[in-house]
C-alpha cells in the first residue's frame, strides 16, 4: 500500500487544526467552515480508498492463501528510544478493526462538519462567536481519534487516548462563558484521569513482563485450540503466553499478573465509554454544542473503551476472569442506563444514556464471546453493533440538534406535535428510533440479534438480561418520538416563528445517515471483522428463533410506549404516583452524582484534604518559617561581634588564643 495516502489520513485533519486555530479568527465563519469541511472531506474520500483496498483488493500483504485477513504494518518508525526494550513507535496499523474504524469516524467526522455549517448559526443567519475555533477543536478530536485505533502499539494508543481526552474537554467546554459548560468539561477530563491511571499501570505491568509494546506480537498470542492468524510476516511472540502460564509469574490477591493488567487496561475504557461507576461524565458532555455530543457519543470518544477491549481481545481471552468482570460490568451498566433514560424530560439526556446502554451491550457481546460459541460471535456482534449504532446514533443526535435549533429548548414539554412542522427531522429521527430499537429492516435490528444470540449461547441469565434491556430501548426511544412528534399539538408561542426542518446543510447529513441506517444491516459483516481473521458468514448461522423473540419483545416495547405517550392521557401520571421512589431514582439517576459529591466534598476534602492543608501550614510552613527565625535572631546575637572596632576584634583574639591553648594544655595533663 502507497504510505502517502494513510499519512494523509493523518496530516490533513492535524494541518487543519493548526491552520483553523492559528488563522481562522483573521477569515470569513463561512470561509472557515467550508475549508474545515473540505479538508474532513477529503480524509473522508482517502479513508474510504484505504478501507476498500484492505477489504477488497486481495492483496497479499492483506490475506493469506487460506483467505484470513491479516494485520498489515503500512509505516512504524522510531519516536523514543529510552532503553533497547523502552522503545516508543509511531505508526499504522492496518487490520479488520481499524479499517472498519477509520469508515465509522470520518463519515460521522464529516456530517458533522457539513451539519455544523447550518447548526452553528442563528435564524437570522448569523454565525456564533468562535466558530473557526469549533472547526478547529472538530479537526483536533479527529486526528486524535484516527491516531488512536491505527495505532500499532499500546504507548501509541495511550499518547492519542490522552489526546482525545483533551479533544474532549475543548468542545464540551467551547461555551466557556457558561459555568455548566466549564463545569462539565472538567467534570469529564478529571473522571477520565482517574480511568485512565489504570490504563496507564495496566499498559506499564503489561509491558514489563512481555517486553513490547506492540499490537501485533501481543495479539499474536496463540490461544488454546485456535490457530495463530494475527500476525505481520510470519512474526509471532510464541514466548508471551508461557510468561503468563508460568507457576512462579507474579500474583497479587489471587489474581495473575495478566489479570490485573488487563483489568486495569479495562479501566481505562470504562472511564472513555462511560461505565459504572465513571459513568458520571457522559450526561454533563451535553453542554456542548450538539453536533459535539453526536461525535462524541456515536463515532470518537464513547468507542474507545470498547475498541481498546476488541484490540486486545486475544490477551483477554487468555483471562476468562477478566471477560467476566467486562460481561457484568457491562450488563449492569446497560441496565441502569436504560431506567434512567425512561424519565428523562431533556432529550440530549435520553440520548446520553441510551448511548451508555448502547456502549454497554458492545461491552457484554465482547465479554460473552469465546472461540467455541460460533467462532466468537460476540466479537463480531460487537463491532457490527459498533459501526450500525454510529450510524443510528448520529442520526438521532443531529435530528435532536435540528429540534433544538427550531423549538430553542431542549425539553420534550416545548416540543410535541412537531411531525407537520418538520416532516424531514420526523422520518429521519423515526428511523433513528426503529433502528435501535432493533426493528427489522433497519441495521438495529441485524447487529442487536448477533449480541443476544451471543448471550443465548453464554448463559440464559445474560440472555433474558440483556433482552429486558433491549425490551427498555424501544420503549424510552419511543416515548421520546411520541413526546416530540405527536403527544398533542404544537402551540407557537407569541413572537416566536413556527418550526419547520432546517437549512440543507443540516438536513442531508440526516437524510444520508437514514439512509445508511435502512441497509447497514444487510452488510455481511462477518466476512470482513471476526475476531481471529477467519470470515464468518453470520447470515448463514441467524438465529430466528432469537431474532424473533428480540422483535417481539421491541414490538411490546414499542407497544406500551404508544399507549402511554402517543395521545395525552394520565397513564404516565398514574404510573409515577404509582412507584414514586422507582421514578424519583430513575430521576435523580440513581444519586450517583451525589454520592461523588459526598465522597469528594465530605469525606476527601473534609477529612484527608482539610487535615493534610492544616499539616501543610502548621508543621510544614511552620517549621520552615521557625528556622527563619532562629535564624534572624541568632544573626540579631551575633551582630555586635562585626562592631568594626580593632579594640573589640582583639579582645576577641587574645580570648579566643588563651581558650585554644588552655584546651591544649589540658589535653597534654
Amino acid at each position: 500500500m502507497d504510505i502517502i495516502i494513510p499519512i494523509l489520513i493523518l496530516a490533513i485533519p492535524l494541518f487543519m487544526f493548526i491552520f483553523l486555530g492559528l488563522c481562522g479568527m483573521k477569515m470569513s465563519y463561512k470561509l472557515a467552515g467550508t475549508l474545515g469541511t473540505l479538508g474532513m472531506g477529503t480524509v473522508l474520500v482517502l479513508s474510504y480508498l484505504t478501507a476498500f483496498t484492505y477489504f477488497f483488493s486481495g492483496a497479499p500483504e492483506f490475506i493469506n492463501a487460506a483467505g484470513e485477513r491479516l494485520q498489515y504494518l503500512v509505516f512504524d518508525q522510531t519516536w523514543l528510544a529510552f532503553t533497547e526494550k523502552l522503545v516508543i513507535k509511531l505508526g499504522f496499523l492496518l487490520d479488520p478493526i481499524s479499517a472498519m474504524m477509520l469508515v465509522v469516524i470520518t463519515t460521522i467526522s464529516f456530517m458533522v462538519h457539513l451539519y455544523s455549517m447550518g447548526y452553528m448559526r442563528d435564524h437570522h443567519g448569523v454565525y456564533e462567536r468562535g466558530f473557526q475555533r469549533f472547526y478547529a477543536f472538530l479537526s483536533l478530536f479527529t486526528f486524535s481519534m484516527l491516531g488512536l485505533v491505527v495505532a500499532p502499539n499500546i504507548f501509541q494508543m495511550y499518547i492519542f487516548w490522552e489526546l482525545v481526552g483533551a479533544s474532549s474537554y475543548l468542545l464540551i467546554g467551547f461555551y466557556y462563558t457558561k459555568p455548566s459548560a466549564v463545569s462539565a468539561s472538567k467534570k469529564a477530563f478529571i473522571v477520565t484521569r482517574f480511568a485512565d491511571l489504570g490504563f496507564l499501570i495496566g499498559i506499564l505491568t503489561l509491558s514489563y513482563y512481555t517486553g513490547t509494546f506492540n499490537f501485533t506480537e501481543l495479539t499474536s498470542i496463540p490461544v488454546e485450540g485456535m490457530t495463530n492468524v494475527f500476525q505481520v510476516s510470519g512474526n509471532t511472540a510464541e514466548g508471551v503466553r508461557s510468561i503468563f502460564a508460568n507457576s512462579a509469574a507474579p500474583v497479587f490477591m489471587g489474581g495473575s499478573v495478566l489479570t490485573w493488567a488487563l483489568v486495569l487496561i479495562f479501566m481505562g475504557g470504562m472511564g472513555k465509554s462511560a461505565m459504572m461507576p465513571l459513568h458520571i461524565w457522559l450526561p454533563d458532555a451535553m453542554e456542548g454544542p450538539t453536533p459535539v455530543s453526536a461525535l462524541i457519543h456515536a463515532a470518537t470518544m464513547v468507542v474507545a473503551g470498547v475498541y481498546l477491549v476488541a484490540r486486545l481481545f486475544p490477551l483477554y481471552l487468555m483471562e476468562e476472569t477478566s471477560l467476566v468482570i467486562i460481561t457484568v460490568v457491562g450488563a449492569l451498566t446497560a441496565l441502569y442506563a436504560a431506567m434512567v433514560a425512561c424519565v428523562q424530560i431533556d432529550i440530549k439526556r435520553v440520548l446520553a444514556f441510551s448511548t451508555i446502554s448502547q456502549i454497554a451491550f458492545m461491552m457484554v457481546s465482547l465479554g460473552v464471546a469465546r472461540p467455541e460459541f460460533h467462532h466468537g460471535l460476540g466479537y463480531m456482534a460487537s463491532m457490527f453493533h459498533l459501526f450500525t449504532h454510529a450510524m443510528f446514533k448520529a442520526l438521532l443526535f443531529l435530528g435532536a440538534g435540528a429540534l433544538i435549533h427550531a423549538v430553542g429548548s431542549n425539553d420534550y414539554t416545548a416540543m410535541h406535535g412537531l411531525r407537520k412542522h418538520m416532516p424531514i427531522t420526523h422520518i429521519t429521527f423515526l428511523i433513528g428510533c426503529l433502528a435501535i430499537a432493533g426493528i427489522i429492516p433497519f441495521a438495529g435490528f441485524f447487529s442487536k440479534d448477533e449480541i443476544l444470540s451471543s448471550c443465548n449461547e453464554y448463559s440464559w441469565v445474560a440472555y433474558l438480561w440483556m433482552s429486558l434491556v433491549a425490551g427498555m430501548t424501544a420503549f424510552y426511544m419511543f416515548r421520546l418520538y411520541y413526546l416530540i412528534f405527536w403527544w398533542k399539538e404544537h402551540k407557537v408561542h407569541e413572537g416566536h416563528h413556527a418550526p419547520h426542518d432546517q437549512a440543507w446543510t443540516m438536513t442531508l447529513p440526516l437524510v444520508l445517515l437514514a439512509a445508511i441506517s435502512c441497509v447497514a444491516g444487510f452488510i455481511p459483516f462477518g466476512n470482513f471483522v471476526t475476531w481471529n481473521g477467519h470470515a464468518y458468514d453470520f447470515m448463514a448461522h441467524f438465529n430466528w428463533s432469537v431474532a424473533t423473540v428480540s422483535l417481539v419483545v421491541a414490538l411490546v416495547g414499542i407497544g406500551l410506549a404508544t399507549v402511554m405517550y402517543r395521545k395525552e392521557n394520565e397513564l404516565p401520571a398514574k404510573f409515577r404516583r404509582a412507584l414514586p421512589t422507582l421514578w424519583t431514582w430513575c430521576y435523580k439517576r440513581f444519586y450517583w452524582d451525589e454520592l461523588y459529591i459526598f465522597i469528594t466534598h465530605k469525606i476527601i476534602f473534609n477529612c484527608i484534604s482539610r487535615p493534610l492543608a492544616w499539616f501543610d501550614r502548621h508543621i510544614i510552613d511552620g517549621t520552615m518559617d521557625a528556622f527563619a527565625t532562629l535564624t534572624n535572631k541568632a544573626s540579631e546575637a551575633i551582630k555586635p561581634l562585626q562592631s568594626g572596632q580593632i579594640q573589640m576584634y582583639v579582645w576577641y583574639y587574645l580570648i579566643g588564643a588563651l581558650a585554644i591553648g588552655a584546651i591544649a594544655v589540658a589535653c597534654l595533663i
